[in-house]
Parts: structure tokens; C-alpha cells; sequence
């Protein structure tokens, strides 16, 4: 394939931290690349770098001659002044653009419904970010480089794009880079994924799907090795302490080892950690919209909201909500937590009932930018109930990556990741028994966001999820609810699949006829698949319960009082059960091959029965290591 730009040693540093080490890695013709990696460690600095938006302190980026880039940056770039119809197609006449499929395609998939005419200056957020990805797409460029393109697009919107993606060029042809927190979009375009962590780059085959199971057994295979390390330290250990006087006998050299094995402990990475919170207690009654109607104003005069919707939650309910843009998603949100009122009807609360909401616009945390995140955090109160334990303000920053240096930054020097994150947990630490997320995949990496749906998995009140990222709603919610701009809500008994479906025009628009939702809890959602009883065993036959019982008699006794016939009886016994360990070091060895392979062939079913064996013979090297260490202390 045809190279078309790279870089080499790239470097760059802000203040004291590295963001990116000696960099190289290159771009050809065909690649399909989604960029991942945490908030702040460097996904959207790597890009503009490329892009040639930016500098590095050190090395350098190469374009091949010729070759055209297109960049939509996060920030606004786009002239308020200037009409839509300018900022997209400038001056070019409508019979020249509109004669070319492709760009009639663009336009009716990211501008539908807007006047084009109409100022940029007076469109939404989300409106100014369809035209900005509009004008980038109706230019003809090599490469093109998206930094969250899919912020502000609907489901609609963002299918709309992954199939513009696929079929724009050949497959030997052109190339582009996205940075997006959407994982059904990365699995859906990409069949490359870089992770960005600890300044370095790190390649994998695949999609989303593909590159979460490599990670899963890179991460598997180091904490083998940090297994394996911690079993010898505890040798080491064991070795040292044997009595004061034998010590200062060893060799020097044995000892320096066995400190240098003792203090190489690799630093950790940081990990986001969310862990239950402490909930108020939900009643019977939750919510329910009766014949609630809401008209608002809009452009051109007044627009229906809702129309005679009636909307039952009952407690343990979660529902997702997906509509166009303007449908009234969020201001269903803000009737529920009574931030507004109806025009018609009522809205019914439980006398239990403590509502919170995720909004869009991180509003909580705009008057406290000048605070730094840890007085943010204890302005209230200074102790938190997590998983039935109580947790300094301190300790509840770090379960959610915040170290004890970044615990001091003001809120408004943190990555609009950072700040999704502070706002989440303040916003639990209140203690709601109904949660209202808008949008929350908003800025939030993909580490991020799994640890928010472990979260949520065992959130115990109801919940509402407002969201464009499917992958979310499938995963999070049991049932979903559409608005399709007419006044009505409506069930999705298909889901997100058919909501796309009525959206193309494929399946008819279903009647008003809104679901009664009453008294689904989230223990009677589906269980999670995969989870596999282990009852695999090894193919050693070694039982290490068997070893451990029958160790010698006295071998928990210290081993100042062991007789002669104790100490051999010891050592005959160690050598029995290194013999064991080894035939299951072997398989041991063995499985993680075995999985190295299955990983490559994507066989999940595979993965996991070898999990299962790989899990009980470790257990079987734990107990064997922990008689052969006692059997050495009698024999000491």
C-alpha cells in the first residue's frame, strides 16, 4: 500500500508531564485507524501533531507529496457570520454541487432540516458541528483526521457516518484517523486501533471488539508476570527472615538479588476504579408523566414538545431515550426532575423519590472552575459511604483516577473528560435513587465509560439514559423509548435497530400509544453472558489440597523445635512438591499459548474454558508454593 504521511521520534511535553516519547509510526493508503486511550494521556495531541496542527518539541512529521489532509478539530473553527450555505459549499453554485451523489449524500445525511441560509452564528452546538463535519467531508482530501466526530450526532447521524466512512473510497484507497469515545462506531469503521497510554503508542489489529481482547491478554500475560515476580519475592522473603544468624552467613550477593527482586515493583497504571454508592431508599411510586403536553418557543414560532404523553417509571426501571436533535430528549429529562413544568397535565413523584441529573454541559462545575477538584469534592461533606465502607473525600478522587497531585488542580485546568468524571461522582456522592444521564459518554474515554457501566450494572434505583452511543443503551438499559420530533413517545420493542429502521423509512412509524412502564427492576434484566463455572481440570492430575495435606506433621510449627527425622521427612516433602510445580509450570505455559492462539483466532467460547483451567491450576501453584515455604521454615 501506498505510504501517505508518518512520523518519526515524535516528542512532546506540557509543563513537567510527557505527553508523547519518541514516537514513530506511519499512515498508508487503506488504513482505517480509531484512536483510544484515557482523558488527558495524548489521543487528540497525536492527531494535531499529524495533522501538522501543532509542533512537537522533538522529531518530525511527513506529508508524501500531494497528499491533501482534512482535520475537524474539537473547537469551533467555523465564521458566525457566514450562512450555512457559505461555510459549507462557499461560492460554489447548487447545480454544481448538487449534480455530484456524493455530496448530496453529505448534505441530506448532516444538514437535513436546516435552512441554509440561516447564520451559523444561530445554530445549536450540535447543529455547528454537523456543518463543520459537512465542510470537511465535501472536500476531497487523502486523509481525513476526526477528533470526536460524533459529539452531537444523534443515532441517526452517527450510522449516517459510519457508512459515509465505508464506502467513501476503495478499500486501497485513502485513509483516515478518528478519535471518538463511540465504541460501536470504532468496531463498526476501524480495522486498526492505536492506544495512546503512558506517552507511548501502541498498535492493534481490529476494531473496538478486537483490540479489548488483545488488551485483555496483553494485560493477562503482564499479570502473569507480576504474578510470577510476587511468588518469588515471597521466596526471597522467605529466605531472608530465616533466622538472623544464618542470614549475615549467605552470600552478598544473594541477598543484594533478592532486595533488587523485592523493590522492582513495576508502577501501576491509572486505573479509574467506580464502586457502589451508598443510595437513598425508592418507594413504590417513582415517576409518572400523565397527559403531559409542552410547547416551547423555537425559530419560525412555537414548537409541540409533547403532546398527551403519558410516561410511567417504576423503581428499579432503565430506559434509554434516542430522537433527533430537538425532539426533546433533554427537556424530558429536566419534566421529570421538575426543573420545568408542563403546559397540560401533571407529573407525579414519589414521596422516596431523590432525582439527579448528568446534564450535557458539566453547568455544576462552571461557578467553581477558580476550586481546586479536592474542595469541590468535600465542600458538603468530608466522608462518603462507598460498598459499605466510609472514604475520605481524597480516597472516593483516587476510585475515580483523580492521583493525590491532580486532587489539587483548579476545575477549570482539567480535560473535558476530567471534568465529566468530577462531575459523575459529585453528583453521586448526593445520594439519588433516580439517575438521569444526558448524554454521559460526552468526553469520557472508552476505560472510562466500561468502568461507568460496572457502575451502573449494579446502579439498585431507576435509570434514564439520554444517549446517541447505542453500545451504551444495549448495554446499560433494558428497554428504549423514541421521540421522533411529533409530539409523541413511543416504545422500541427492537430497540436501537429499529429505531433506524423507522428513521430510513424501512418500518412504519408505530402508534402513539405510549408503553406503561410499572415495576421492571433491574433484577429481573437479563443475566450477563459469558459467565462460565469453572470446572475445568488440570491435565497434571496434581491436586494441590492433597500436597498441602499431607505435609509433615509439625510443618506450621517454628523450625527451632523440629526434630532431625521432621527435618527430613521436610525435606523429602519439597522435593515431592517442586516436582508438582513443575508439571503444572508446564501447563501453565502451556494454557497461555494456548491462549495466545485462541486470542489471534477471536474464539471467546475458547478464551474462556481456558480461563477456567489456567484459573485452577494457578490456584493449585498457589497452595503447592505456600506448603513448600512451610515445609523450608521446619527444615531451617
Amino acid at each position: 500500500m501506498a505510504h501517505l504521511l508518518g512520523a518519526e521520534g515524535l516528542s512532546i511535553t506540557f509543563g513537567t508531564r510527557t505527553v508523547l516519547d519518541d514516537i514513530t509510526l506511519g499512515i498508508d493508503a487503506g488504513d482505517r485507524i480509531g484512536i483510544v486511550g484515557r482523558n488527558g494521556d495524548g489521543k487528540s495531541t497525536l492527531m494535531r501533531l499529524l495533522a501538522r496542527q501543532s509542533e512537537a518539541d522533538s522529531g518530525r512529521v511527513t506529508w508524501r507529496g500531494g497528499v491533501s489532509v482534512g482535520f475537524l478539530d474539537q473547537s469551533d473553527v467555523l465564521d458566525g457570520e457566514a450562512s450555512i450555505r457559505q461555510a459549507v459549499v462557499g461560492d460554489v453554485a447548487d447545480h454544481q454541487w448538487a449534480s455530484d451523489p456524493k455530496m448530496r449524500d453529505i448534505a441530506s445525511g448532516l444538514l437535513g432540516g436546516l435552512d441554509w441560509e440561516q447564520p451559523v452564528g444561530a445554530l445549536s452546538g450540535g447543529q455547528r458541528r454537523r456543518v463543520a463535519l459537512a465542510k470537511l467531508l465535501m472536500s476531497d482530501h487523502d486523509v481525513l483526521m476526526l477528533d470526536e466526530p460524533t459529539n452531537h450526532l444523534d443515532v441517526e447521524g452517527v450510522a449516517w457516518l459510519a457508512q459515509h466512512l465505508k464506502t467513501r473510497w476503495k478499500a486501497d484507497e485513502g485513509a483516515f484517523l478518528v478519535v471518538t469515545h463511540d465504541r460501536w462506531f470504532l468496531d463498526e469503521v476501524c480495522t486498526l486501533t492505536w492506544e495512546v497510554h503512558d506517552a507511548t503508542v501502541e498498535s492493534f489489529d481490529g476494531g473496538y471488539a478486537a483490540y479489548t481482547l488483545a488488551r485483555a491478554e496483553r494485560d493477562r500475560a503482564a499479570a502473569v508476570e507480576e504474578q510470577k515476580r510476587q511468588q518469588l519475592v515471597k521466596k526471597e522473603l522467605a529466605w531472608l527472615r530465616r533466622g538472623a544468624p544464618a542470614r549475615t552467613s549467605k552470600p552478598k550477593f544473594r541477598i543484594d538479588a533478592a532486595n533488587a527482586l523485592i523493590n522492582d515493583v513495576p508502577e501501576p497504571r491509572d486505573t479509574v476504579s467506580l464502586k457502589k454508592m451508598a443510595t437513598a431508599r425508592l418507594g413504590k411510586d417513582v415517576l409518572d408523566l400523565e397527559h403531559v403536553g409542552l410547547t416551547v418557543d423555537a425559530e419560525g414560532g412555537r414548537k409541540v414538545l409533547f403532546d398527551d404523553v403519558t410516561f410511567r417509571l417504576g423503581p428499579g426501571e432503565r430506559v434509554g431515550v434516542v430522537g433527533v436533535n430537538g425532539a426533546g430528549k433533554s427537556t424530558l429529562l429536566k419534566l421529570l426532575d421538575d426543573r420545568i413544568r408542563p403546559d397540560e397535565g401533571r407529573v407525579k413523584r414519589g414521596k422516596t423519590v431523590r432525582t439527579a441529573i448528568l446534564s450535557q454541559e458539566v453547568e455544576e462545575l462552571r461557578d467553581r472552575a477558580h476550586m481546586r477538584v479536592h474542595e469541590v469534592m468535600t465542600e458538603e461533606k468530608q466522608v462518603f459511604e462507598v460498598g459499605g465502607k466510609e472514604l475520605s473525600g481524597g480516597q472516593l478522587l483516587e476510585t475515580l483516577g483523580f492521583s493525590r497531585s491532580r486532587q489539587w488542580t483548579p476545575v477549570g485546568d482539567l480535560s473535558g473528560g476530567e471534568r465529566r468524571r468530577l462531575q459523575l461522582l459529585k453528583l453521586l456522592t448526593g445520594e439519588p435513587n433516580v439517575l438521569m444521564l444526558d448524554e454521559p459518554t460526552n468526553d469520557l474515554d472508552t476505560d472510562t465509560l466500561a468502568a461507568m457501566e460496572d457502575l451502573l450494572d449494579g446502579w439498585p434505583g431507576t435509570l434514564v439514559v439520554v444517549s446517541h452511543d447505542r453500545y451504551l443503551l444495549e448495554r446499560v438499559t433494558d428497554h428504549q423509548v423514541a421521540l421522533l420530533g411529533d409530539g409523541a413517545l413511543r416504545a422500541l420493542p427492537g430497540g436501537v435497530e429499529q429505531y433506524l429502521r423507522i428513521r430510513t423509512g424501512q418500518e412504519p412509524v408505530p402508534g402513539a400509544a405510549t408503553r406503561t412502564y410499572r415495576g421492571q427492576s433491574t433484577a429481573q434484566a437479563a443475566a450477563v453472558p459469558g459467565a462460565t463455572t469453572n470446572t475445568a481440570a488440570s491435565s497434571t492430575g496434581v491436586s494441590a489440597a492433597a500436597a498441602s495435606s499431607s505435609a509433615p506433621a509439625g510443618a506450621q510449627a517454628s523450625g527451632s523445635g523440629a526434630s532431625e527425622a521432621q527435618k527430613r521427612q521436610a525435606k523429602k516433602q519439597m522435593a515431592r512438591i517442586e516436582k508438582q510445580m513443575e508439571k503444572l509450570g508446564e501447563r501453565q505455559q502451556q494454557l497461555h499459548d494456548e491462549m495466545a492462539a485462541a486470542s489471534e483466532a477471536v474464539d471467546l467460547d475458547r478464551l474462556r474454558a481456558l480461563q477456567a483451567e489456567l484459573d485452577d491450576v494457578d490456584a493449585q501453584l498457589a497452595e503447592l508454593e505456600e506448603t513448600w515455604l512451610e515445609a523450608g521454615e521446619l527444615v531451617e
